[in-house]
């Protein structure tokens, strides 16, 4: 079955909403990227209005902002934490919020690498 962004069929105590229409083509979602760890690839795909948005399959480099506000270029060791989804660490899966380890140090993931492409972090 197709996933949607549509309200759930079911209200927090239990009971059902009824639909007022069917399931739309523009309100279907898109399997997540799940940006892994490794050698950079993208992918372009289409999006609302014929625009193309880069997608990013892995990615090891990230933009790490200090506290200064300065921003570098640094490579990525390894994926530390990761508040979404404990399991997505072992896999080595970025995604924003994640915690990961640089050649800086310990930097917080700002960015949403699966929308964009590429990763922006902040030193912890």
């Amino acid at each position: 079955m197709a996933r949607s962004q549509l309200k759930a069929k079911r209200k927090t105590s239990g009971g059902r909403y009824h639909p007022a229409r069917a399931k739309k083509k523009r309100e279907l979602v898109r399997p997540a990227a799940m940006t892994k760890l490794g050698e950079t690839k993208t992918k372009k795909i289409r999006i609302m209005g014929g625009n193309e948005k880069m997608v990013t399959l892995s990615i090891k480099e990230v933009n790490v902002t200090d506290k200064k506000g300065k921003t570098k270029k640094t490579e990525i060791v390894d994926v530390i934490e990761n508040s979404a989804n404990p399991h997505l660490v072992r896999r080595n899966i970025i995604t924003k919020g994640a915690v990961i380890e640089t050649k800086l140090g310990k930097a917080k993931v700002t960015s949403r690498p699966g929308q964009e492409g590429a990763v922006s972090a902040v030193l912890v």
